[in-house]
């Protein structure tokens, strides 16, 4: 049987056991103690935060670059929706969130990196009732960015249709912590051998990545948003929109999976990559099979706007 022991062995213990990933945290805050840390054996929340146990709580992930995080204003209006729609807020206003996340970033003592926001019901119990969380937790963590190599951007990655379906779809517009059908959809890819998956609706309509949205050029040279009903509105999607003006004609519209057959381009859009090109899904090339002028256009204004843009760290 396990000792039972006082505060101390207890943390001395703590502090000598395994901590896989640690190499990659930079640097959290912990908004019960209000101090920054960097030591990630110590990057902990409460097992009662209803965080933990009900997936009870919102999150958005940022991408500094250069010492410059993107698009601060657009991943906290968004965390703000989603916070709103699950009934929650945060334990202090949301500029000094974004002023805690900035703080995060300078002290993980690197200019290029993520961070993690995350915003829980708080400790209070192992029930199911939010009631019983007094206060609602913040944790932000700094951690280290591993882009996909250079590589991958010039010959393009692979997709396929995922077995899991699209969330219902209140629960896709919303970021909580409940990704389980995006862990699932991942798990999936990597058995197969694929680098994404893509998930459909249940009326057969294109919904999203595990962690991305898709977009296709279509035959008549048009960019193709599949319709945000049942997939995440993302940060990358809207600004690449913006960015590409009034370059190329964009229209929002259901897109069945027949549809990929006929398209010019297929690419993925999030944070991490910004925009890359998928040539080959379900085995079959998209278009001619490499990366297509469009999804490289994005890319570079991507990169550029995040130079341009970027918050100063």
């Amino acid at each position: 049987m396990p000792e039972i022991v006082d505060a101390a062995a207890y943390i001395a213990r703590l502090l000598a056991a395994p901590r896989p990933g640690g190499e990659n945290v930079l640097a959290y805050y912990e908004h019960r103690l209000g101090l920054i840390g960097t030591d990630p054996r110590l990057l902990l929340i409460p097992l009662d935060d209803h965080l933990v146990h009900r997936g009870d709580g919102v999150f958005e992930s940022l991408k500094f670059v250069d010492g410059r995080l993107y698009q601060v204003a657009a991943h906290f209006e968004r965390m703000a929706r989603s916070a709103e729609a699950i009934y929650l807020s945060p334990p202090c206003p949301w500029d000094e969130v974004a002023r805690l996340t900035l703080a995060v970033c300078r002290a993980g003592g690197t200019d290029t990196g993520m961070v993690r926001v995350i915003v829980g019901r708080g400790p209070g119990g192992f029930g199911i009732d939010p009631a019983e969380c007094p206060t609602p937790s913040l944790t932000i963590v700094a951690y280290r960015f591993h882009p996909r190599p250079a590589a991958a951007f010039e010959r393009g990655v692979t997709a396929f249709r995922t077995s899991i379906p699209a969330k219902q779809n209140y629960l896709a517009r919303i970021k909580s912590i409940d990704y389980l059908p995006n862990v699932l959809m991942r798990r999936e890819a990597t058995e197969r051998g694929e680098d994404y998956p893509v998930c459909y609706d249940d009326k057969g309509f294109l919904a999203e990545g595990a962690t991305e949205n898709i977009c296709l050029v279509d035959g008549r040279g048009r960019f193709i948003v599949p319709e945000l009903n049942n997939a995440l509105r993302g940060t990358t999607l809207m600004r690449a929109v913006e960015l590409l003006g009034d370059d190329i004609e964009v229209v929002f519209a259901p897109v069945r999976e027949e549809a990929i057959a006929e398209a010019r381009e297929m690419m993925i859009l999030g944070t991490t990559n910004d925009c890359l090109s998928i040539v080959r899904y379900n085995g079959a090339p998209v278009g001619d099979g490499k990366p297509g002028p469009v999804s490289r256009r994005i890319k570079e204004r991507l990169v550029a706007d995040i130079a341009a843009n970027g918050v100063v760290i």
